[in-house]
């Protein structure tokens, strides 16, 4: 029985992986190896490991790595703690593999880590474009890291092989964001409003704002943007999620919960939990912001999407995904499309069906040997 490792840091994460991690761990012939790191582990960002283990899951390790602050500094440190933390794990337990999923820049202390350990990576999500965030300097480092690729769709596993990865290496299996929707048990809409604290019958949008970790200096005018434009639509109730631990992030906090007090149609909550988020994107009238749930995961729900600014740039869209400029007349407009966009689902990433697909490919070089040396491909 091969043992495969899956790390997971964060709850946005954590909720794409469900499905593979339950994949895996239902399997005959493969062993679970649950490695929970990073915001998981952190009462500021709200002991998301409480998820995971109310799933049932059982956890094989837990690797504290997480800096308290979020300035370049402390990702830098935070990196370096992931380095170490799983050094340490893989010393004492070495897995037969290892999945890591996109594109976080702790996950480039893990990928680290395992390749000095000669740990076949498999990596999910690689070939993607994000040309406003650093994320992809690590999702492109951890392409050349890993040993198997398992990419959304057939133009970013083309990208892989761009890259010098043998295409016998480069699956196209679709998005596990894809496959929660089509199969998580999604709440009714007044379970969600009474769950959420969304008033009954006053429409709404879901809310995610990250900072563009390439703009580092433009997270705080770029959010007090977005406020403004907020701030003009007392007819709407704004449902914010905390951005991700990202150098900006704090700032990114701060002046979203400065403006949930300020305003009785706001509110401002650490984590939604992976079915109660879905659900509640399925019932807005729109998700704002600049977080990939507005590119992969609304599109499949039918609802529209406002995509604000430079952090998402290079990935694929659907027709119901409006992007506009981080200024506050800019999202207004762009507020005014969304509403009069048609809830109409699209499917650009899958069929759901990618951690049935992932798992059978595991296995299936599994017999036939993973080789950790590679050369590279030329095209």
């Amino acid at each position: 029985m091969k043992r495969i490792a899956i790390v997971t840091a964060t709850r946005a994460e954590y909720g794409l992986l469900t499905p593979l991690i339950r994949a895996v761990d239902s399997d005959r012939e493969l062993e679970l190896d649950l490695i929970v790191t990073g915001t998981h582990l952190s009462e500021k960002h709200g002991n998301t490991i409480s998820f995971i283990q109310d799933d049932g899951f059982l956890i094989a390790h837990k690797i504290p790595i997480l800096e308290e602050g979020n300035t370049p500094y402390d990702i830098s440190l935070t990196m370096a703690n992931a380095v170490k933390g799983f050094a340490e794990c893989f010393r004492k337990d070495r897995p037969d593999a290892l999945v890591i999923l996109g594109d976080r820049t702790e996950m480039l202390g893990v990928g680290c880590a395992a390749m000095n350990e000669q740990i076949p990576i498999l990596h999910i999500h690689g070939g993607e474009v994000t040309e406003g965030a650093v994320d992809d300097c690590v999702r492109h480092a951890l392409t050349k890291m890993s040993c198997l690729h398992f990419t959304a769709a057939e133009r970013y596993r083309s990208r892989v092989i761009q890259l010098g990865e043998d295409p016998c290496r480069v699956f196209n299996v679709g998005s596990l964001g894809t496959e929660n929707i089509l199969h998580a048990p999604l709440m009714k809409e007044d379970e969600v409003r009474k769950s959420a604290g969304i008033p009954a019958g006053m429409p709404y949008a879901v809310v995610t704002f990250h900072p563009v970790t390439l703009e580092r200096e433009a997270a705080r005018e770029q959010t007090k943007e977005l406020c403004q434009a907020m701030c003009d639509r007392q007819d709407l109730f704004f449902l914010m999620t905390m951005a991700n631990a990202d150098a900006g992030g704090d700032t990114v906090n701060r002046i979203l919960a400065e403006f949930a007090e300020k305003h009785g149609n706001a509110r401002l909550t650490a984590n939604l939990g992976m079915v109660r988020y879905l659900s509640a994107v399925k019932y807005a009238r729109f998700v704002l912001g600049n977080s990939s749930s507005g590119i992969l995961e609304a599109p499949v729900l039918g609802t529209p999407a406002v995509n604000i600014g430079e952090r998402q740039r290079g990935r694929m869209l659907a027709e119901s995904v409006i992007c506009c400029e981080p200024g506050a007349e800019e999202i207004k407009a762009a507020i005014l499309t969304a509403e009069k966009t048609k809830h109409c689902p699209a499917y650009l990433y899958g069929d759901g069906t990618a951690s049935e697909r992932i798992v059978d490919i595991i296995k299936g070089a599994f017999d036939k040997g993973i080789e950790v040396k590679k050369s590279f491909y030329d095209l």
